[in-house]
């Protein structure tokens, strides 16, 4: 069954324009493969953080709500946690 979710990711600030589109889009790809629907990138653009985060001052923020079922987001974010370009992220289940 699938639910309504948001994905907040940051990635690196040093990584060329070129590169940070090829990585959204293979997040988005990797939905999209798993039965994701209603797609919707939004780039937030580049802020300092709060703190340091693994060596890094500043991050682009990308957010991602969608449709899905569970194990696209659990293979979304098992991607996450090995990718060298993403900082930090937070999936959230929408409510109705």
């Amino acid at each position: 069954m699938s639910q309504k979710y948001e994905t907040m990711y940051i990635l690196r600030s040093d990584l060329a324009e070129e590169l940070m589109e090829q990585t959204v889009l293979k997040y988005q790809t990797i939905l999209n493969e798993r039965g994701a629907s209603e797609l919707e990138t939004q780039h937030r653009g580049k802020r300092r953080l709060a703190y340091e985060l693994k060596k890094q001052k500043e991050g682009v923020y990308i957010q991602m709500n969608y449709t899905a079922p569970a194990s696209a987001v659990l293979e979304l974010e098992k991607t996450f946690r090995i990718s060298e370009e993403v900082i930090r992220f937070m999936t959230v289940r929408q409510g109705e």
